[in-house]
C-alpha cells in the first residue's frame, strides 16, 4: 500500500537522506553540484531551505545518479536505496551450467540451503538416484575418462542428501519416466537390463528414504513446468541448458514455489502410488 506525504514532510525527507547519501559517500557539496551538472547554490539550497519547495526532477535524477542511490529512495517513494539496476543484481544472477554430473555451483546451493525443503523439478530424471550403470550410458560420450570421477561425485551427493535433514520432494513429468521404462526417446538404446536395475534403485531409495524423499509424476499435457529446484525460501534457480537463472527476491521464489506445490496438487502419480507405478513399468519390460 502505497503511503501519501505532504509536501512538507517529502521535502524535509529529500534534505535528510541526500545529507545521508553524500556523508555514506564522503561527497561535498562542490563535488555533487560538479557531477549532477548544477551550481553549488542548487545543493546548498536543497540542503538548507526549511520551504517546502522540491527540485525538478532532472536534478533529483542526476543527484540520485551522482550519489548511486534510486531516485524514488531520495523523495521517499522507496524504503530501499539502491538503484533498480542494483536491485535486479542481488534478486537475479545468471550462471554457467556444467553438462556433468560435478556441479560445484549446485552444490553449493544445496548447502546453502540445508534444512529447508527442497523442490525439484530436474531436467529429466534426477542424477543422484540412477544407478552407475545408467549413469555411464548416459555421460560416457561427453565426459570420457572423467565419467568414473563425476559418478563418485553423485553418489557423494546422495550421500550428503541423506544427512542434510532437508525434505525433498521431486515431480517428473509422466512422460519422462515411461520413455525411461520403454526404451524410447532420449533413452533408446539403453539396455532393458539396466532400465530394471534403475527402477529396482528407485524403489529401494523410495524404502530407505521416503517421507523425507518424495516423488510424484505429472502430466505435462495438464501442466507444464520448466526444469527449476526452489532452494526453501533463500532461492529458486531455472536449468536453461548451458547456464541457470538465480533468484533471490522473496516474491519471485514464493511464486515459483506455488507453481511447483500446484503440480504437486495436480500429480498423476503421488508419493505414495509411486512405487506401484515404478513396479507396473517393470513389469512391462521386455
Amino acid at each position: 500500500m502505497v503511503i501519501k506525504i505532504d509536501k512538507n514532510t517529502r521535502a524535509r525527507l529529500l534534505r535528510t537522506r541526500l545529507l545521508a547519501a553524500m556523508d555514506l559517500r564522503g561527497t561535498s557539496q562542490s563535488a555533487l553540484a560538479r557531477a549532477a551538472g548544477v551550481d553549488r547554490s542548487t545543493i546548498s539550497q536543497l540542503l538548507t531551505d526549511r520551504a517546502a519547495r522540491l527540485p525538478n526532477a532532472q536534478v533529483v535524477g542526476e543527484c540520485a545518479a551522482a550519489l548511486g542511490v534510486s531516485a524514488d529512495w531520495l523523495l521517499g517513494l522507496s524504503d530501499r536505496p539502491e538503484s533498480a539496476a542494483d536491485l535486479l543484481a542481488t534478486s537475479f544472477a545468471m550462471t554457467k551450467a556444467q553438462r556433468a554430473l560435478i556441479d560445484e555451483q549446485i552444490f553449493e546451493w544445496h548447502r546453502e540451503a540445508a534444512g529447508y525443503k527442497i523442490r525439484h523439478v530436474p531436467a529429466g530424471l534426477p542424477d543422484m538416484l540412477k544407478t552407475h550403470e545408467v549413469l555411464r550410458w548416459e555421460y560416457r560420450p561427453h565426459l570420457g575418462r572423467t565419467t568414473e570421477q563425476a559418478i563418485g561425485a553423485s553418489e557423494d551427493r546422495l550421500n550428503w542428501m541423506r544427512g542434510a535433514r532437508s525434505d525433498y520432494e521431486i515431480a517428473v513429468p509422466l512422460h519422462e519416466l515411461e520413455s525411461f521404462a520403454r526404451g524410447e526417446g532420449y533413452y533408446r538404446g539403453l539396455p532393458a537390463d539396466l532400465r530394471r536395475a534403475q527402477i529396482d534403485r528407485f524403489l529401494a531409495l523410495h524404502d530407505q528414504l521416503f517421507p523425507s524423499l518424495r516423488l510424484m509424476l505429472f502430466d505435462a499435457r495438464r501442466v507444464f513446468s520448466a526444469p527449476v529446484t526452489v532452494f526453501g525460501p533463500m532461492l529458486a534457480v531455472f536449468y536453461l541448458g548451458q547456464n541457470y537463472l538465480a533468484f533471490r527476491d522473496t516474491e519471485r521464489v514464493e511464486a515459483f514455489t506455488r507453481h511447483f506445490d500446484g503440480l504437486v496438487r495436480e500429480a498423476t502419480v503421488s508419493d505414495r502410488d509411486w512405487p506401484g507405478h515404478l513396479a507396473t513399468l517393470r513389469a512391462e519390460i521386455t
